[in-house]
């Protein structure tokens, strides 16, 4: 099956989990005083999420394993 948009992809579908989880997570307590890191953290999520969508619009396949590769290096922000 062909995807028709990008919110059909379960690559995207994860990292809106991701990036739903994060902010649920960076709510809590011990993230209170640490404004920066929970900034940090959270832009990367939505980078992850926005770089799947923008690589799936834009022009064709090696565009979209550009936009692949550089939401996987946000997911490596968000694992640090």
């Amino acid at each position: 099956m062909k995807a028709e948009s990008f919110e059909d992809l379960n690559v995207w579908q994860k990292a809106r989990e991701l990036c739903s989880m994060i902010y649920t997570l960076t709510k809590g307590k011990e993230f209170e005083r640490d404004f920066g890191l929970v900034n940090q953290v959270r832009r990367a999520s939505v980078s992850v999420m926005s770089n799947i969508a923008e690589g799936f619009e834009g022009g064709g396949d090696k565009e979209f394993i550009r936009y692949l590769y550089i939401a996987k290096a946000s997911c490596g922000s968000v694992k640090e």
